[in-house]
């Protein structure tokens, strides 16, 4: 069963960026594609714990701060050293100007 909660307002993230959101001891990064799509994923790297949303967005990909590790942010894929564990992906839909993402 869904569980969506408002993670931010839609202009609060620019376009190919990241953002972190923190809810019920869980950490997520809520993306903006350039082509003005959002997405959610967890917001640790499967690696070594860090915060995704200090990393570097291009390309629809999430670069690690910490070992340049690699994810796909719309699918959740690893894409290479030494990030082998893919990152669990959420829903997201807009309403009402709010970016929501179905935590469950």
């Amino acid at each position: 069963m869904p569980n969506w909660i408002a993670a931010c307002n839609v202009g609060d993230i620019d376009a190919e960026d990241v953002m972190r959101f923190d809810h019920g001891g869980r950490t997520f990064a809520i993306y903006r594609s350039p082509d003005d799509e959002y997405y959610a994923t967890d917001g640790l790297c499967t690696h070594e714990k860090v915060h995704l949303a200090d990393g570097l967005v291009m390309d629809n990909i999430i670069e690690c701060p910490k070992h340049n590790g690699r994810f796909d942010y719309r699918t959740g894929e690893a894409k290479g050293a030494p990030v082998c564990v893919n990152l669990k992906v959420h829903e997201v839909k807009i309403d009402g100007g709010k970016v929501m993402i179905d935590i469950g």
